[in-house]
């Protein structure tokens, strides 16, 4: 694999899903979730964490969220799709997402 360009791997993560699934994942399974671009790959997501946190990645497994269906009266909208990433880290490593913000 070739060098992956730093600009880009800056721009891959867009921000922390903190939701009460993404808590319990982090406190069970000691992963991290971020919302990435749309087409980021498994390797950009490792490289754009560990350049940015500076951890070391362990794995990477990345989920489309399919876009849901909206009404507006009797007009029908959707909601825009977009993908995370659930990011573990090797034992010992951690990311304070609290003092991020």
């Amino acid at each position: 694999m070739t060098q992956l360009n730093q600009e880009r791997l800056l721009q891959v993560i867009l921000a922390p899903v903190i939701s009460e699934k993404s808590t319990f994942v982090a406190e069970k399974h000691e992963q991290v979730v971020f919302r990435v671009v749309n087409d980021a790959t498994k390797q950009e997501v490792k490289a754009a964490v560990e350049l940015l946190f500076k951890v070391q990645v362990d794995s990477v497994q990345i989920s489309n969220v399919k876009p849901k269906q909206k009404r507006f009266g009797r007009s029908v909208g959707w909601r825009k799709g977009w993908k995370k990433a659930y990011v573990a880290l090797k034992p010992g490593q951690e990311i304070d997402l609290q003092a991020a913000q």
